[in-house]
């Protein structure tokens, strides 16, 4: 397998769901612990060479926790000048999405729209590997 260097993969566009889904997987993969990733993209699709993890987030994003966490997106994504942000639930477990999964990845949709951010793309890097979080797993 090839690596590329953060500039490399600066100029490779993630104009799919297939893309970025490789591209996680790539850079984070299978689950080591529960942590939360945030990828920033451009408004051309590319990749800002910033990658933030953050460990030890609340348990269930109720009491604001989820609305702290979009505003701090928010600023994040205004700061680097970028377009669109991936979440990324990094948890040991299975494949399937959870409880806590969707509550989360609802919460943290809800407060991106509300305070104007684009998400791209919400998965699950699990201890198989990385999922997609569909729409309809949100449900």
């Amino acid at each position: 397998m090839t690596t590329l260097d953060a500039d490399e993969l600066r100029q490779i566009p993630l104009d799919s769901d297939a893309a970025v889904q490789a591209r996680v997987e790539q850079l984070i993969g299978a689950a080591c612990r529960r942590q939360w990733w945030m990828l920033l993209l451009d408004e051309a699709g590319r990749q800002i060479p910033i990658i933030i993890p953050m460990a030890d987030y609340p348990k269930t994003p109720n009491g604001g926790a989820a609305g702290l966490l979009a505003a701090r997106v928010a600023e994040t994504v205004y700061e680097a000048g970028a377009a669109q942000a991936i979440f990324v639930w990094e948890r040991p477990g299975g494949h399937r999405v959870s409880h806590l999964d969707r509550s989360w990845a609802r919460a943290l949709a809800t407060g991106c729209a509300d305070a104007g951010v684009s998400v791209r793309a919400q998965l699950i890097s699990h201890d198989d590997g990385v999922r997609w979080v569909a729409p309809d797993d949100l449900l």
